[in-house]
């Protein structure tokens, strides 16, 4: 929430009057200007940080009513199996525990610590990247950037299942593509 989307939801969230938690590896003083509670130290592909995270949040009495994940991850050189070009394994593992498996550790966490609010909703920031049927519509007979479009597809389906089963509990989860970004 510090930069980038992140801190443009922040921003708007707290215009509308909304008091904004964010869980973030490091402290903002933009942040602390707008006046959000910060949770510093967290890190999504931890996940005793998030736990810690969320122990906090619950001790300090807040149930949330909506929950955004919008960590990322994108690692930057082309990836491309040609003879030219290098694949980073250990790059794609971590967009993959970055994008997919963070908003499933925050998600998680909170609902197992009772920590959303009823009816509570969650946002999770992905990109159309992650869909199969997509890549045949842009960017069609283009490989390459595997780590990318292999966690938003898995954070994707992260979210649908996620969806599936918080449904009975009252609880709504939708994915949202916010277009190209880049925040740094």
């Amino acid at each position: 929430g510090n930069r980038g989307l992140g801190f443009a939801l922040c921003k708007k969230c707290v215009e509308g009057g909304a008091v904004v938690l964010v869980f973030g590896r490091k402290h903002s003083d933009d942040l602390k200007e707008l006046g959000c509670v910060q949770f510093c130290g967290v890190d999504v592909t931890s996940t005793q940080a998030v736990k810690n995270a969320v122990e906090k949040v619950v001790a300090q009495g807040h149930t949330l009513d909506i929950v955004i994940n919008n960590a990322g991850y994108f690692y930057g050189p082309r990836e491309a199996v040609t003879p030219r070009d290098a694949m980073a394994y250990d790059e794609q593992l971590k967009q993959i525990d970055t994008c997919a498996l963070g908003p499933l550790r925050v998600s998680a966490s909170l609902r197992q610590a009772n920590a959303l609010a009823r009816n509570a909703q969650i946002v999770v920031i992905t990109s159309q990247a992650g869909s199969v049927q997509w890549r045949f519509t842009q960017n069609r007979n283009v490989g390459g950037d595997y780590g990318h479009h292999m966690s938003r597809a898995a954070c994707n389906m992260g979210a649908v299942l996620l969806g599936e089963e918080l449904k009975a509990d009252g609880f709504s989860v939708v994915l949202l593509h916010p277009g190209f970004c880049r925040t740094e």
